[in-house]
């Protein structure tokens, strides 16, 4: 059978390639397209945008911005594969690295992540199809579609900017840069580290031996430059501590160009050069701390290392500048400095064993002028360290001591020629006395060298400058609290505005037996003035411009009482205008306000240690204390009743005052008519009136005020014989005002009770109760407030019923204006 042959069958052939250009659509075509939309719909969907991104044909485009189209396509595309290969490097703080064998640091990558957001796609899109000339407007979307692209478009929106509120207060910083910080952190730390060790090395090796390790002294002076706060403090501690060490015991003097030039040994070379080294690096510390305590930062540091190096070596260069320092901060507003520098100057005064009273003298002149310059206005402190000074009475009586002494041995060595000449045979004896008196002479100029003992002489010189410096600052102050209102430059001057006038009237006090004579006078004329200052006893005009305050007007009638007594030969003044400042100061006192301490000072000194008192004045203080204590505290009535008994006791003629017959008792003579408004307690006539105070404060509510006034008021009853009490009234002051803190009330509820007061008897018949009622604050509070608010509420009513019954009125009056309008538009 004959094989058939198998028919192959070739694929139709492709229709002619026709270009773009000569392709039309017909209308033909555009029917047949409109008839068959079942089939033809899908063209509606496609998307135009995604297509035309790989379109390499696109119609009404240029060659030439094709071209250029395709190679940026291709250059991005390069660009992607090359950030793909490329790894995002983690913080080698977070990862560890791995370490090769030929020592290098390898990190772990990640890959980035290149997607974009279909957004940036499609706008991508657009801008190339611009770019390339193609029209948006060509492909057309659905109302649908457009929808759902807005919703999307919508919600995109949204979450971009709540992701950039977020991203905005959070600042990305460069993985480089917080490389660079964390480095230069830790080389800072080594850095402060190894500073901190070379210092501890460095004064380690000057404490050891300074004479070999002096240079290391620039080295520290170098470090105390550094930036860091910490380093900078703690090298000038440590500088303090190594000059505290090493300073020697001497002043060192610098050799003079012709010293320089002559040969010395090599020993005299080396000390030269340590002592120059140690004096320059000493200025140059002391130009620091200078300049460094100017600053806030470092003010305090500086300060505490002036005042511990010019207490520690006040002997030695360039203490002026330290001193000057020091003065110039003891009035400083910050606290512990012008206490650092207050504590460092009284130990300059009483240590002055380390240099010879110098600094005494420069301190105390310093301080007089800063008071001048500062015009009096400075903290109490700057003037009260005067209070630790202290001076040798006995100055003179040693000069005549020494004077005999020095008489004695020329008597005692005329003997001693006389029997060496009338026993000229024994030579020996008289060459070993000679020796000896020889050897004795050196032995006591060493010792009083070496004992650094300034002479008599000189130190009686220091002391006498040192006390006219004082003096003169005492009476600049006192000058400047009488200036007169014309001078002054104000109209007025507030009570409490002289700050040094308290320590300068107890610095009088304490120094006054050592004031000289010719200025005794002015002195007293000016505690005269400053205690009748704001209070003239005649009521004519102030004549100064102080207005002090009660107690400072006490303080000054007490330094006067106290300059009189110590100078009690040399003096004759009249105190008559004291006691009647003291006699209008009572009444002028008010408890909490002024000090009771200086109260009970005043009446001790000026009434109670004073030997004899007329007794019209004294009647009439007597009087004064009685009305006082009616009015004043616990511990003030009881000093001033403690004053009375005692001038009671001293005066028997004023025990009268006690009897209640008429005109004060059997007093014999004339008896004025008691002023109980006089100025002056001898025109007061107080012999006229009667202790009718003693009754009331004999039922006073504390104890002892009661049991004092019923033990004077039984003075009048039988005894005449004087016994004096040993409590003085300062003693009664403390003694109460330490009690007064604890002080309970006591009430007897067993006392008899008026018929009629029938609250009182339901009282004590009533339950038991104890002798001591305890008040509850909490309860006495809640009741307070509830009155308070009750009180508050009726104003309240009161206000709002004000206001409603205007309102009223305003609405009343509107109606009626409104009936009247409607009447007359009819």
């Amino acid at each position: 059978m004959g094989k058939k042959k198998q028919k192959i069958v070739l694929p139709p052939d492709l229709p002619p390639e026709v270009p773009d250009e000569a392709v039309e659509v017909s209308d033909e075509d555009v029917l047949f397209v409109s008839e068959n939309r079942e089939y033809t719909g899908f063209l509606s969907n496609l998307d135009t945008k995604s297509i035309n991104k790989h379109v390499t044909r696109v119609a009404d485009v240029k060659e030439d911005e094709l071209e250029s189209l395709y190679e940026r396509r291709l250059k991005k595309k390069s660009l992607d594969k090359e950030t793909e290969k490329q790894g995002l490097e983690v913080d080698p703080v977070d990862a560890l690295p791995v370490k090769t064998l030929d020592g290098k640091l390898y990190y772990r990558t990640v890959p980035k992540a290149t997607q974009k957001s279909e957004n940036e796609d499609k706008d991508e899109a657009t801008t190339n199809n611009k770019e390339a000339g193609i029209d948006a407007s060509v492909v057309r979307l659905t109302k649908a579609e457009k929808r759902a692209k807005l919703k999307k478009i919508r919600k995109e929106a949204k979450k971009q900017a709540k992701e950039g509120t977020e991203v905005e207060d959070v600042e990305q910083i460069p993985q480089a840069e917080v490389l660079d910080e964390v480095r230069n952190d830790m080389t800072a730390e080594e850095a402060n580290q190894k500073k901190k060790f070379r210092l501890a090395e460095l004064g380690t090796a000057l404490l050891t031996d300074p004479e070999s390790n002096i240079k290391s002294l620039k080295e520290m002076l170098e470090i105390s430059k550094d930036g860091d706060r910490d380093i900078a403090v703690l090298s000038l501690q440590s500088l303090l501590a190594v000059f505290r060490d090493i300073i020697p015991g001497y002043r060192i003097r610098l050799p003079t160009e012709k010293e320089q030039e002559m040969k010395v040994s090599k020993a005299v070379k080396k000390m030269r050069f340590y002592e120059s080294t140690l004096l320059s690096a000493y200025k140059a510390y002391i130009q620091k701390l200078l300049a460094v305590e100017k600053q806030a930062v470092y003010k305090r540091v500086a300060v505490r290392c002036i005042c511990i190096l010019l207490e520690a070596v006040p002997h030695f260069n360039f203490r002026e500048n330290l001193l000057g320092a020091v003065i110039r901060n003891i009035s400083s507003e910050d606290d512990i400095s012008r206490k650092l520098c207050c504590a460092t100057v009284k130990s300059l005064f009483t240590n002055e064993g380390k240099h010879g009273g110098e600094v005494t003298v420069e301190a105390v002149q310093m301080i007089a002028d800063l008071v001048k310059a500062s015009d009096c206005q400075l903290h109490p402190d700057s003037i009260e360290v005067f209070m630790s000074l202290t001076f040798d009475d006995d100055l003179g009586r040693r000069e005549a001591q020494d004077a005999k002494n020095k008489f004695k041995s020329k008597n005692a060595k005329r003997k001693d020629l006389k029997e060496q000449k009338e026993s000229a045979a024994n030579e020996k004896k008289r060459t070993r006395k000679e020796m000896m008196s020889k050897t004795r002479e050196e032995v006591t100029t060493e010792l009083k060298a070496a004992s650094l003992a300034t002479d008599v002489a000189e130190r009686r010189r220091m002391q006498t400058d040192v006390l006219s410096a004082i003096f003169e600052t005492y009476f600049r102050v006192l000058k400047h609290a009488i200036k007169p209102r014309s001078e002054a430059g104000f109209s007025s001057q507030p009570a409490g505005s002289y700050p040094l006038l308290t320590p300068c009237l107890n610095g009088i006090g304490k120094f006054c037996q050592l004031i000289d004579l010719d200025f005794m006078s002015d002195l007293m004329n000016y505690l005269r003035k400053l205690a009748r200052s704001g209070n003239s006893s005649d009521g004519s005009s102030k004549d100064v411009s102080a207005c002090l305050t009660v107690s400072e007007r006490l303080q000054c009638c007490i330094v006067a009482f106290r300059v009189m007594r110590n100078n009690l030969d040399a003096l004759n003044v009249d105190l008559q205008d004291f006691f009647v400042q003291l006699y209008n100061l009572l009444i002028e006192y008010r408890p909490g306000r002024d000090k009771g301490e200086i109260l009970a000072e005043a009446l001790k000194i000026m009434l109670c240690d004073d030997r004899q008192h007329d007794m019209q004045r004294a009647a009439a203080f007597i009087k004064r204390l009685a009305t006082f204590s009616l009015c004043s505290g616990p511990a003030e009535s009881l000093a001033a009743l403690v004053t009375l008994k005692h001038l009671l006791q001293k005066n028997v003629k004023c025990r009268n005052l006690l009897e209640n017959d008429a005109g004060g008792g059997s007093v014999s003579g004339a008896i004025a008519k008691y002023q109980p408004y006089a100025t002056d307690p001898n025109l007061s006539g107080a012999l006229a009136s009667v202790l009718w105070e003693l009754n009331l404060l004999s039922k006073h509510y504390h104890p002892a005020v009661s049991t004092m006034a019923s033990n004077i008021s039984m003075l009048g009853t039988g005894d005449n014989q004087i016994h004096l009490s040993n409590k003085s009234p300062q003693q009664a002051f403390k003694e109460l005002s330490l009690e007064q803190d604890s002080f309970i009330v006591k009430v007897d509820l067993n006392a008899k009770r008026k018929k009629g007061n029938a609250s009182l008897k339901h009282i004590s018949e009533g339950a038991d109760l104890d002798s001591t009622v305890k008040v509850d604050e909490n309860d006495v509070k809640r009741k307070l407030s509830e009155h308070y608010s009750l009180l508050h509420d009726i104003a309240e009513n009161e206000r709002l019923r004000g206001e409603l019954v205007g309102t009223t009125l305003s609405l009343n009056l509107y109606e009626q204006y409104k009936k009247q309008k409607k009447r007359r538009t009819k």
